[in-house]
């Protein structure tokens, strides 16, 4: 998509929460793209059209506003049904586009990394795959391509069995990516180093406190999912800790089930992690919704056990709202700060450190087959996070326990523990 390109986007009130979304963050959205968007189209219905999603009435008034605006794009802020894009293109007579495509293109624009750019394009041929359906005329043609097509097969079975194949190569490198990533948590494990995950609605500092907290100049921008990447960096406290701070993409409402299977070896940072920073924007109308929907994702990825630490941010931005550490009941303590000038990070630190102190380290243990004494202790005290068997006999265990127990466990059981890592 190039920049500046006029679009106009269709908001359609529903009034029910499946279908609805935000109209600033379709803005947003639009803007993040680098499209600039010539008019907004409001609509009610009580539900979606099944052949234009909005009224007839309503296509007409987009129809106009493509002649008068000289739009090239129309987005509709909703997740459309392949027949409705295409109906609505072909009544148009101009490209559509919907809130899933919209937002893949945003992830295309902004993927850096190898493994971030075999995810996008993943998710956008698993979308596009939903598309490819019969009635298309300009697929349904025999062409004859030559070392592509068998005998007798159209451009629509073609064009489907060339998408299927890419995305069977892009899983298997995927595959790959994945396990260096596993060899990596193993190593941290190994070492006791907690790993804290920094997550949130999209836009609310994450990155901007990544960088206070690392030094580090990661790429932070008042845009949507200005981070798509995830970033790993050490951080010492002041105990003279070490933890691993990763910073993660953005969530945002309704988040596409392509994404979140497309970057599910990226979401298991967080999946992985020893504690969660949920980062939220104060000066955030929405923030409140904007949690529930970012803790919504956590649940889906699988990571709803792991603890989190609300940090509210932008405090330097919201008047009356200053710096501060409240006590929850029930809970971990919530953290008021400032990422752009560091006012309360420092407080943030200490809380951090105080809880992993509290919840003890975290190790990777290889156990031998005749270790099962050893084992049934750790799971009486709660402490094993994860295991699965060894081929060759034995356990890999992934547990949480402060050191000065984990060694006393080791010698009441005659195990070294140097030679269980």
């Amino acid at each position: 998509m190039t920049g500046g390109m006029p679009a106009v986007l269709v908001h359609i009130d529903f009034h029910n929460s499946r279908f609805d979304e935000e109209l600033d963050e379709f803005v947003l959205l639009a803007e993040s793209s680098g499209l600039s968007p010539v008019e907004v189209i409001n609509g009610q219905r009580s539900s979606p059209d099944p052949r234009f999603f909005a009224g007839k009435g309503k296509v007409d008034e987009i129809r106009e506003s493509i002649t008068l605006n000289g739009a090239e794009l129309v987005i509709f802020n909703h997740e459309l049904s392949p027949a409705q894009e295409r109906n609505l293109e072909r009544e148009l007579k101009c490209r559509v586009l919907d809130r899933v495509g919209l937002i893949l293109d945003i992830f295309a624009q902004r993927a850096r990394s190898y493994e971030g750019k075999l995810q996008v394009e993943l998710a956008q041929l698993q979308h596009l795959s939903s598309r490819l359906v019969r009635g298309w005329s300009h697929l349904e043609r025999q062409k004859g391509g030559i070392g592509l097509r068998g005998p007798g097969e159209t451009q629509l079975e073609t064009d489907r069995r060339l998408i299927g194949k890419r995305i069977k190569a892009i899983n298997g490198r995927l595959e790959k990516v994945k396990r260096q990533r596993q060899q990596g948590r193993r190593l941290r494990k190994r070492t006791g180093t907690p790993v804290v995950s920094l997550v949130g609605y999209t836009n609310a500092g994450k990155s901007t406190l990544f960088n206070y907290l690392t030094g580090e100049s990661v790429y932070a921008a008042d845009k949507l999912f200005a981070t798509l990447d995830p970033t790993l960096r050490r951080v010492e406290l002041n105990s003279g800790m070490e933890i691993i701070l990763s910073d993660t993409v953005g969530f945002i409402r309704h988040i596409p089930h392509e994404l979140i299977e497309a970057f599910h070896a990226t979401l298991e940072e967080i999946i992985r992690a020893d504690l969660l920073l949920h980062v939220i924007d104060v000066t955030d109308e929405q923030r409140y919704t904007h949690m529930e929907q970012v803790n919504e994702v956590i649940e889906k990825i699988g990571a709803a056990s792991v603890p989190q630490i609300l940090v509210f941010n932008k405090v330097d931005a919201s008047e009356g709202q200053k710096s501060r550490v409240e006590q929850y009941n029930g809970g971990l303590p919530r953290v008021w700060l400032s990422a752009h000038t560091g006012d309360g990070v420092a407080e943030l630190l200490e809380v951090i450190q105080d809880y992993l102190n509290a919840a003890g380290s975290t190790y990777e243990l290889h156990l031998p087959p005749d270790a099962g004494k050893f084992r049934a202790s750790l799971f009486q005290r709660g402490a094993v996070r994860e295991e699965y068997p060894q081929e060759q006999g034995g356990w890999v265990m992934h547990i949480c326990l402060d050191t000065s127990s984990l060694h006393r466990l080791c010698h009441d059981h005659g195990m070294d523990l140097s030679t269980l890592q």
